[in-house]
């Protein structure tokens, strides 16, 4: 079988300032022609290059050659560790995403009004919670964008709970989150979370407003293709909110991959070597909910 390489001259620009430039570099594809967006992300990925900005590709041609072997990066397994909170915690009237109505809790029983079911000395408080279900961090289903999909009830725990992690870092100012600037990172089995620094808003009006960070389309598309188990955003939404067609919901949750929103405190965590957890209670017929989620990171 014919093996293919593209040869091509690329201009790298960085988000966080500097640039690249590189001539013939040599490259292994599969097929005897490459778009100049598929290889700049298939040049990006390769190198490892972290928070670029943009490639532009020049002198392309695509050569019969053997392929070489790629490196390979070992990875890190997390093992046992520090336990770090993910979630925001949840209280009365609190607003998680803008036109949703915060929760209501009260009490259901008080200790006073325990005391006469109970013998002297013993008593107990039983709390009540009315809320939508997408409140405070919460995790998606496929349910929750596609009718007769798994809900709450059908997601297996391998889904949710024990995965390896790895974060994405979104350059400051950056909002498209493209297949450009997930393409370096290792995502395949993988819990990938996007860091953008949004949850520094949370609780106040900015949070929920327009311009926030959010995956594209073809950002979600990769992740789907590349083998991501699970996606998860300190953003008020994974995608933009302007846009009513949700284009990385309809195609994460499509593939099955839950998606957890309203994360925070991403940047406590390393780029990768932590297992992340987020469970949601087993309820049928319900296609979001809220969730604690959280991270252990590997020991030394």
């Amino acid at each position: 079988m014919t093996e293919h390489r593209a040869v091509f001259d690329a201009q790298v620009v960085f988000a966080n300032g500097g640039g690249l430039q590189c001539q013939d570099f040599r490259l292994d594809i599969g097929d005897d022609s490459i778009s100049d967006e598929h290889l700049a992300a298939l040049f990006v990925e390769h190198l490892g290059l972290l928070m670029t900005e943009s490639v532009t590709i020049t002198r392309k041609s695509v050569v019969d050659e053997p392929h070489t072997v790629s490196r390979e990066v070992p990875r890190l397994r997390p093992e046992p560790g520090q336990l770090i909170e993910l979630s925001h915690p949840i209280h009365d009237g609190m607003i998680t995403y803008p036109g949703l109505p915060g929760p209501e809790i009260e009490d259901h029983l008080t200790f006073e009004e325990s005391r006469a079911l109970y013998a002297p000395g013993t008593e107990f408080h039983i709390g009540r919670i009315s809320m939508v279900a997408n409140t405070g961090t919460y995790v998606d289903s496929p349910a929750h964008r596609h009718a007769g999909a798994p809900d709450l009830s059908d997601l297996g725990l391998d889904r949710l709970a024990n995965l390896a992690g790895v974060v994405v870092k979104v350059p400051a100012g950056r909002r498209a989150i493209d297949r450009r600037l997930l393409a370096p990172y290792h995502v395949t089995g993988m819990a990938v979370l996007i860091r953008t620094g949004w949850d520094s808003y949370w609780g106040t009006p900015a949070y929920g407003r327009a311009g926030h960070p959010f995956v594209t389309l073809d950002g979600a598309a990769h992740l789907a293709q590349a083998g991501a188990v699970l996606v998860g955003i300190d953003s008020v939404n994974v995608d933009d909110i302007e846009d009513g067609t949700r284009p990385a919901h309809t195609t994460l949750l499509g593939q099955g991959i839950p998606i957890v929103e309203h994360l925070c405190g991403l940047g406590q965590l390393p780029s990768d070597g932590f297992r992340f957890h987020a469970v949601p209670p087993m309820i049928k017929g319900v296609a979001s909910f809220p969730v604690r989620a959280y991270a252990v990171v590997a020991a030394g």
